[in-house]
């Protein structure tokens, strides 16, 4: 028997319990057993009914529990095990599919993370336009913003000015055309007082940008830092990006995975301010990782910071930024 449970982090911005739910399939006929769950030091779990009766193989029972945190909290994982016949089940199992080889399953622990944040947000009603594929629409509403996914028809037919703040997922420029057609429609949101925050697009000649992104000109590089450690600079401390409503220092910096960040932005119009340098060893400083311009009462952002894995990761550092991007005030 395994055990999915439903997400790879949970995060927590305050001490309101969560519902998660887990799956629990059967892999032989007539399994009966109990579900255990433990969390790390500070979190508060209770399951309401941890029994489970699968009658044939490949029978699936979704069982929910309550999570909270509470005053002592360490941030840490959240572990499933099934007592089946006096022995502990504790694997989950994924199915691998693509065209071009049979099916693959992975069994790993049975685990997810715990995390906690202190975090402060505003405005909860944002949009999103989706690009190539990433997590960060469901990592945003983890921390309570509602996200309303603008699909084309949406994008042409919709007010934007309820949106406090509209971000486009990752690679979108590279995949949707119509993102062009839409350019007047956005400016104008972001010129009304709206916060247009563009994760990282490609440049190059298998994926190049055709259209236009921002207010004024700038260009993508192939700039990037692939050291998750390496020291980032704050070039422009008093920018509210860095100070509103989260206080970012260094330390929202530390533990992020892969790589701080990919295809920044170069070649920057005037208007455009930078925020933080950075490089890799024995590499100049790029200033292209996070690049912001006012535009109107608005305000318009492209980033090449690898938010689409760190949010994901649970790195609190890179939540705390994030929303600051959406929580840029407007220009009087």
């Amino acid at each position: 028997v395994t055990v999915n449970i439903q997400e790879k982090v949970f995060v927590f911005t305050d001490t309101k319990p969560k519902t998660i739910s887990l799956t629990i399939k059967a892999n032989t006929a007539n399994v009966n057993g109990k579900l255990e769950l433990k969390g790390s030091e500070g979190w508060s779990i209770s399951i309401a009914n941890p029994e489970f009766k699968l009658v044939n193989k490949g029978d699936e029972a979704i069982v929910e529990a309550t999570v909270s945190a509470t005053k002592n909290v360490t941030n840490g994982y959240l572990t499933a095990a099934l007592m089946v016949n006096n022995q502990s089940y504790s694997k989950s199992i994924k199915r691998i599919e693509y065209d071009h080889i049979p099916y693959q399953f992975i069994l790993s622990n049975a685990k997810a993370g715990l995390i906690y944040i202190d975090l402060k947000k505003t405005d909860a009603n944002i949009a999103y336009i989706p690009g190539a594929g990433d997590d960060v629409t469901a990592c945003l509403k983890q921390i309570g913003y509602n996200v309303t996914v603008l699909s084309d028809e949406l994008l042409t037919n919709e007010n934007l000015s309820k949106y406090s703040a509209i971000v486009t997922g990752v690679r979108a420029y590279n995949t949707s055309e119509r993102l062009q057609v839409h350019y007047n429609k956005l400016m104008d949101y972001v010129n009304n007082g709206g916060n247009l925050i563009v994760q990282y697009n490609t440049n190059n000649r298998i994926g190049p940008v055709k259209a236009k992104i921002g207010p004024y000109p700038f260009t993508i590089s192939r700039d990037r830092v692939t050291d998750e450690k390496a020291e980032v600079k704050f070039i422009n401390e008093k920018h509210s990006v860095l100070n509103t409503p989260n206080k970012i220092t260094a330390k929202d910096f530390e533990n992020w995975i892969q790589e701080r960040g990919i295809y920044f932005a170069t070649e920057l119009d005037k208007q455009y301010e930078t925020i933080l340098a950075m490089n890799d060893a024995n590499e100049k400083p790029s200033d292209g990782s996070l690049i912001i311009a006012k535009h109107g009462k608005g305000n318009f952002v492209y980033t090449g910071l690898a938010f689409f894995r760190e949010l994901p990761a649970g790195i609190p550092g890179a939540y705390r930024l994030f929303v600051n991007l959406l929580s840029l005030p407007q220009n009087k």
